[in-house]
C-alpha cells in the first residue's frame, strides 16, 4: 500500500498537534510496512532537512520525504489563507506527476486544497481523506474577535471537506460538527490521535502536595485568563500550580505556589515534571483531541478540561472531571475537588489514565486502525 501524507510540517521541524500527529502516523505506518509519500515543508526561510530526524532505518525505507517551504507570511488581512493556498499549489505540482502510483491520499488541514479542487478532472484519482483536527473555527468563540474571523475559517474549511471522498473526525463533539455541516455519516471515519509506548510510565504516583499543570502557549482559546482567577480564589488551599510554555508576564499569577517553566523543548523534561504532578488542567474553548492530554495520561495524570472536541473521548469520571468551556466557576470547583480529594481516589484517577492510553491510545494500535480501514474501502 503507498500513501501519499500532505501536511503542513512535521515535528520537530515544525511546532504543534498536528505536525506531531503527521510525525507519528508517518512513522507508524511506515513501521507497518506501508509505503509513504511525504509531502511536508519548513518555514519560509528555513533550511529544508536532509534528513528526518527520529526515525529508525527500517522506518526511513519506507518514507519518501518530499520537503517544501512554506510562503513567505503576509501582513495583510487573509494572508494565511493566501499562504496556505499557495502550498497546496506547490504540494499539488510535486504530487500530480505521481499520483498514478499513490493508493490514497491523507491530507492534513489545508495541505491538499488545490489536489481537492482539482480532483474531478484528474483520471483515476485516488480517493482523498481530509482531516482539520479540532475544527475549532465551529466551536465556542473565546472573545469577539475571534467571531471576525471565523466565517472565512468556515467557508474554506467546509470546500475543503464537501470537496473529499472522506472527513476524519478525532471522535466525540467533532464528529456531531461534521454531521451538522452536511458529512454524511459513511463519509465520516473517526480514528483518534495516539501516543507513543515511550511517553507511558509504568505506574501512577503520589507527591506529597497535589500539584497541577497547564502545558501550552498563550492563546486566548486557552481560556488562561480564566483559569487566573480561577487560581486566585484558591489561595487559602495547599496546592502547586506550574506553567510550561511561553506565557507573557502580564498573563502570570504572582503567587508563591505558582510556577513558571517558559518553554521547555526537551521533552524529557517536560516528562519529569508531568511524571511528578498530579492533575492537567486544559480549561479551553475549543479543542481537536489535545496531544497534551494524552502525554499527561501516559505520564499517570488525572484531568481536569473542557467538555470540548473529542475531549470526552479521552477523560471521563474514571480518570479526571469535564467541566465548561472557559468557566471560571468550574474551572474554581474541579481545581477544588482534586486538592481536598482523598489521596487513594486521586491515585485511582491517575491510573485509570494509564490504563485507558494503553488500551485505546497507542499509535501503534491507531495506525493500525487507519490502515484496516483504508483496506475496507477496496484498497
Amino acid at each position: 500500500m503507498r500513501i501519499a501524507l500532505l501536511t503542513d510540517g512535521i515535528y520537530p521541524f515544525v511546532m504543534g498537534g498536528m505536525q506531531k500527529h503527521s510525525f507519528y502516523l508517518t512513522k507508524f505506518l511506515a513501521r507497518k510496512g506501508v509505503k509513504v509519500q511525504l509531502y511536508h515543508c519548513v518555514p519560509h526561510g528555513a533550511e529544508s532537512p536532509k534528513k528526518l530526524n527520529g526515525f529508525s532505518n527500517s522506518e526511513l525505507k519506507n518514507i519518501d520525504s518530499k520537503c517544501l517551504s512554506f510562503p513567505k507570511p503576509g501582513k495583510y488581512p487573509g494572508h494565511y489563507f493566501r499562504e496556505s493556498w499557495s502550498y497546496s499549489e506547490d504540494v499539488y505540482k510535486r504530487l500530480y506527476q505521481e499520483l498514478s502510483a499513490i493508493d490514497f491520499v491523507y491530507v492534513q488541514g489545508y495541505s491538499g486544497w488545490k489536489l481537492l479542487k482539482e480532483k474531478q478532472a484528474i483520471k483515476d484519482c485516488p480517493p482523498i481523506a481530509v482531516n482539520f483536527h479540532g475544527l475549532e473555527m465551529f466551536q465556542k468563540a473565546p472573545s469577539l474577535l475571534s467571531l471576525f474571523t471565523r466565517p472565512l475559517f468556515k467557508k474554506t474549511v467546509r470546500e475543503n471537506i464537501r470537496l473529499a471522498d472522506f472527513a476524519f473526525s478525532l471522535g466525540g463533539k467533532l464528529t456531531n460538527i461534521l454531521r451538522n455541516e452536511g458529512v454524511k455519516d459513511e463519509r465520516v471515519v473517526s480514528i483518534p490521535i495516539g501516543i507513543g509506548e515511550d511517553w507511558v510510565v509504568p505506574y501512577a504516583t503520589m507527591p506529597e502536595v497535589v500539584k497541577f499543570v497547564f502545558v501550552g502557549r498563550y492563546e486566548r482559546r486557552k481560556a488562561i485568563e480564566e483559569l487566573n482567577q480561577a487560581i486566585s480564589r484558591l489561595d487559602k488551599l495547599k496546592f502547586q500550580f506550574e506553567f510550561i510554555g511561553p506565557i507573557p508576564e502580564n498573563k502570570q499569577v504572582k503567587l508563591k505556589n505558582v510556577k513558571y517553566h517558559g518553554s521547555i523543548r526537551d521533552q524529557d523534561k517536560i516528562k519529569e515534571i508531568l511524571v511528578q504532578s498530579d492533575v492537567l488542567v486544559c480549561p479551553s474553548y475549543s479543542e481537536g483531541m489535545p496531544t497534551v492530554i494524552m502525554e499527561a495520561m501516559a505520564s499517570g495524570m488525572a484531568i481536569l478540561a473542557s467538555d470540548v472536541g473529542a475531549v470526552c473521548e479521552q477523560v471521563n469520571e474514571r480518570n479526571g472531571i469535564l467541566i465548561r468551556p472557559g468557566n471560571v466557576d468550574d474551572i474554581e470547583q474541579g481545581l477544588k475537588a482534586f486538592v481536598q480529594m482523598d489521596s487513594t481516589a486521586l491515585l485511582k484517577l491517575k491510573e485509570a489514565s494509564l490504563q485507558k492510553v494503553q488500551e485505546h491510545f497507542l499509535w501503534n494500535v491507531v495506525a493500525q486502525k487507519t490502515i484496516d480501514w483504508i483496506k475496507s474501502i477496496g484498497i
